[in-house]
């Protein structure tokens, strides 16, 4: 008998959604300027230009926090 499979869905979050979910992020125009720097979490462009909405994926931001988070005692 075969293991079932179970398919894992990354969500799906806006601008707004980030920041509401993560205080880190002040607000849609600071994630606005890390994409603009090429610092930020990957993302997700709809359509290319500014009428290209904007999205993330949890896993992207979880990613992006983990690799900068410092352990304690760590060389910073």
């Amino acid at each position: 008998m075969k293991a079932a499979r179970q398919a894992t869905v990354d969500e799906v979050l806006s601008s707004a959604e980030v920041c509401k979910q993560y205080p880190l992020f002040r607000n849609p125009q600071a994630l606005a300027e890390l994409r603009w720097r090429g610092t930020g979490p990957d993302y997700i462009k709809t359509h290319p230009g500014r009428s290209g909405r904007v999205y993330y994926r949890r896993s992207a931001i979880e990613r992006w926090l983990d690799e900068r988070t410092v352990s304690g005692g760590a060389a910073a």
